[in-house]
């Protein structure tokens, strides 16, 4: 029972996903319907389901927007895997501070950006203007939609029974191989 299940709000809205045997009991429990089945068979003592691939819930959840997490994914992804320094684009990144934590900055999304090897170490423990280096981009938070926690779990699964009710599911995943290409 390793396998996940998308979760739907009542009003079909994706809201997260769960593993298999959690989307089991808010099944068994009544507070969840089988929308998609994936086809695999689950066991018990004393009889067998057919494992659920997208599960609706028959209450609605009420929900925050979410915030992306200060991650160096997150941070590569927002800059496009491009340095911000001599806008060179590749998969071989480093983090890179603009105002270095010894000198008071912080660990925050408007202080870290993108950056290769060399213009990271170019750069060293100085201002950009120090170095005389500019910056293509003012680092920001970035605003992430409401499916932001579905979306990081398309790539792992390919299950397209979760296609139609994720809105544009086709085109995160083809962004996403391509800025992992």
């Amino acid at each position: 029972m390793s396998g996940r299940v998308l979760v739907l709000n009542q009003n079909y809205e994706p809201l997260n996903v769960c593993h298999v045997h959690r989307a089991f009991v808010l099944v068994i429990c009544g507070k969840a319907e089988v929308i998609e089945a994936n086809g695999y068979i689950l066991r018990t003592t004393t009889a067998s389901y057919t494992a659920p691939s997208v599960i609706r819930l028959l209450y609605l959840i009420k929900r925050n927007h979410p915030v992306a997490k200060l991650t160096r994914k997150e941070i590569f992804m927002r800059d496009d895997y491009t340095c911000q320094y001599c806008g060179i684009r590749s998969h071989d990144l480093t983090l890179d501070h603009v105002i270095p934590r010894h000198r008071g900055g912080q660990h925050r999304w408007e202080n870290l950006v993108s950056a290769c090897k060399s213009c990271n170490h170019r750069k060293g423990g100085r201002l950009p203007d120090e170095a005389r280096m500019h910056l293509r981009t003012t680092p920001a938070q970035p605003r992430v939609s409401r499916y932001y926690w579905v979306y990081q779990h398309l790539q792992s699964n390919s299950d397209p029974a979760w296609l139609k009710f994720i809105p544009n599911a086709e085109r995160h995943i083809k962004t996403t191989w391509a800025a992992a290409g």
